[in-house]
């Protein structure tokens, strides 16, 4: 087997028993340092925010998480991630498909990105066959579904029995606005026909890269807005990150926790139309943590003038 071991949880640099809010806080932490557009290394930081996303893409989500601890020392078994059933139970030919390019390693493809490796029955007795598809997994970022991207692919499909290896490389759209969990079809890309059948297909699963700042819902753009409770109370003006810029923001006094502030038209593509997805700011009031004696002065003296009762709405 060709794949490579991956350690998630070192890549992160968290324990295996680390929460998901620890997973969270070292994903984002990790991705704002090697975050393409801001480092000075652009071609090393892009290999090094794939990676902490490929292990952000499986131990963020518990049930990936659970299949990689479950996979253990058993981890090099094909059939582990699938419980050591070989599917129908009939006689099978099995080929190993390894990509490049695609954001992901061998290793995530094969026991989460779908078919990468894939099972076939003995041949038909039909003089023609068509080729089997293929499917993988295809990480990109906000940023390239902003413009949308062509993306250099590799692909290596190794017939085990025979030994032989056959190598393609090509060139694969990505379109603007393209959604998470789309499919992009690469006609003619799949596995060979036979007989002179027609090839198969490949079909390449889009997975948004985990960004620190923003996460995507369709083509609406998420972003965590973190307040001071005067900010909340008061009102205020702010500059907030969009995806092509900052944007000046109005927080409305009076704003409360969890509330959303919606800006038409900043969010991503919506393919074809011209249109844009919109941009949602989502408010989290922080408390302060420490106060100096002078800031606890004031808080007492809030305290004893306000009328304010959350236990009690009516006031």
């Amino acid at each position: 087997m060709s794949a490579e071991f991956k350690d998630y949880y070192a890549t992160l640099g968290v324990p295996r028993d680390a929460s998901a809010a620890d997973i969270k806080k070292a994903f984002r932490k990790l991705a704002r340092k090697h975050h393409p557009d801001v480092a000075k290394d652009k071609k090393a930081a892009e290999a090094k925010f794939k990676e902490i996303n490929e292990a952000n893409e499986v131990l963020s989500d518990p049930e990936k998480r659970q299949k990689y601890d479950d996979l253990g020392a058993d981890w090099q078994n094909p059939y582990a991630a699938a419980g050591g059933r070989r599917r129908g139970g009939a006689p099978f030919e099995e080929r190993e498909v390894n990509f490049g390019g695609t954001g992901f390693s061998d290793f995530f493809e094969q026991f989460f990105g779908g078919s990468g490796r894939y099972e076939t029955g003995p041949p038909p007795t039909a003089r023609e066959r068509r080729g089997n598809d293929i499917e993988g997994d295809i990480l990109v970022t906000l940023e390239e579904i902003m413009i949308g991207d062509v993306r250099p692919i590799t692909l290596q499909i190794t017939n085990p029995r025979t030994g032989k290896a056959e190598t393609r490389s090509f060139q694969v759209r990505i379109p603007a606005g393209v959604t998470d969990g789309k499919r992009i079809r690469v006609t003619g890309q799949g596995e060979a026909g036979s007989g002179g059948g027609p090839p198969g297909d490949l079909y390449l699963r889009v997975r948004h890269a985990a960004h620190p700042d923003f996460h995507t819902e369709g083509s609406d753009l998420y972003y965590d807005l973190d307040l001071a409770p005067w900010e909340a109370v008061l009102g205020t003006q702010l500059s907030v990150p969009t995806l092509d810029g900052p944007i000046k923001l109005r927080i409305p006094a009076g704003s409360e926790n969890g509330q959303q502030l919606r800006v038409r038209g900043r969010g991503l593509p919506k393919g074809k139309t011209g249109e844009r997805g919109d941009f949602h700011a989502t408010i989290t009031v922080h408390l302060p943590t420490k106060s100096s004696a002078e800031e606890l002065e004031i808080w007492e003296k809030l305290r004893g003038i306000s009328k304010f009762n959350p236990r009690n709405p009516a006031d």
